[in-house]
């Protein structure tokens, strides 16, 4: 009877351990929080995969980024927004990031000019630069709440550094919010949420900067003026080119080797009266369009081109690259229709 009394009381025992282990666990997986470890949002524990195909080749249109100002209400440079909801890797309500988000921004507009093909110049030859670009942070907020919310204000400045002339200021902002699902979010998809809206504000602004340029100095793009490829929107007669850019302003290792003279069309198509216009197509549009490894733009674009055998590639984030030769006739037209596919 005393053996049987003793089993008894070592059953309850150990269902009494148990049960405190599993309110224990159930607690820290209800609220998220992981005693111990580092809450703050890193940025630089995921790198996106970087694309080494298409050409290295850029604008003509040089630029340096000065840092962004942070102007938010914030005060704490790293802080994000406030949390209300779980998130796994987050212990307390505020979203701290391991690096001031001005320097988020100044690198995501930074990326954003680059990847249009603009010459982003750094350290020394920051001073040879035609451009400069500034700007301020008004808002940048995300806060975890039923839903995430997330509020982008940024302000831009492009200057001409030789005359100091503002060519362009404007205010960029957006504002979304996402369901995160049932199971809630962690460290990672928070910041991936960040980057992918400030991705969208920061293309804005290199896109209404660029719509810009190209009007009033399309030599620097490769462009006939008039030319500013529109979704949906083919240009068939433009104004005539403006006078090419002087050799001068394409700087050494980007596209043109030092001391070589730069090729013909690295500036802008050929006169219409020696050349054929070829028209590109692609589905689905505002693909970036490379001829004979020169970046002209997006896509649908019309360009007019010195009559031969040209190679022509097309690149979408997303897709894969697609290449192919096209023949262009001296006084005739050639239209492309590009199929880009996952």
């Amino acid at each position: 009877m005393s053996r049987l009394l003793r089993h008894a009381a070592l059953v309850v025992l150990l269902s009494a351990v148990a049960g405190c282990s599993t309110v224990k666990d159930a607690k820290d997986s209800v609220n998220g929080w992981f005693n111990g470890s580092d809450s703050t949002l890193s940025t630089t524990g995921k790198k996106a995969a970087s694309s080494s195909s298409g050409p290295l080749l850029k604008y003509a249109a040089t630029l340096r980024v000065n840092k962004y100002i942070d102007q938010r209400k914030q005060g704490n440079p790293r802080l994000l927004g406030i949390s209300t909801q779980r998130i796994r890797g987050v212990d307390g309500d505020q979203l701290l990031i391991d690096q001031e988000i001005a320097n988020i921004v100044t690198v995501a507009i930074k990326k954003r000019f680059d990847g249009e093909g603009y010459q982003v110049l750094e350290g020394s030859s920051a001073s040879n630069a035609l451009f400069e670009v500034s700007g301020a942070i008004k808002d940048l907020t995300l806060n975890v709440k039923e839903r995430d919310e997330i509020n982008i204000a940024i302000e831009t400045t492009l200057k001409e550094v030789a005359t100091g002339k503002v060519v362009w200021s404007g205010l960029v902002m957006e504002k979304n919010d996402r369901f995160a699902g049932v199971s809630g979010n962690n460290k990672d998809d928070v910041i991936a949420y960040m980057n992918r809206e400030l991705r969208v504000a920061a293309t804005k602004t290199v896109e209404a900067i660029s719509a810009s340029l190209m009007a009033s100095q399309p030599e620097l793009f490769n462009l006939t003026a008039g030319t500013k490829p529109i979704p949906g929107v083919t240009v068939y007669v433009a104004p005539a080119a403006a006078k090419a850019a002087p050799a001068a302003t394409m700087t050494p290792g980007y596209g043109v080797q030092p001391g070589a003279a730069a090729p013909p069309s690295a500036y802008m198509p050929r006169a219409s009266a020696t050349a054929g216009l070829l028209l590109v197509n692609t589905n689905p549009q505002r693909a970036k369009v490379y001829l004979d490894g020169v970046y002209y733009g997006l896509s649908p674009l019309r360009l007019e081109m010195e009559p031969g055998v040209h190679a022509i590639s097309v690149k979408l984030e997303g897709y894969k690259m697609v290449t192919e030769k096209v023949s262009v006739r001296k006084g005739d037209n050639t239209e492309m229709e590009l199929n880009l596919e996952h």
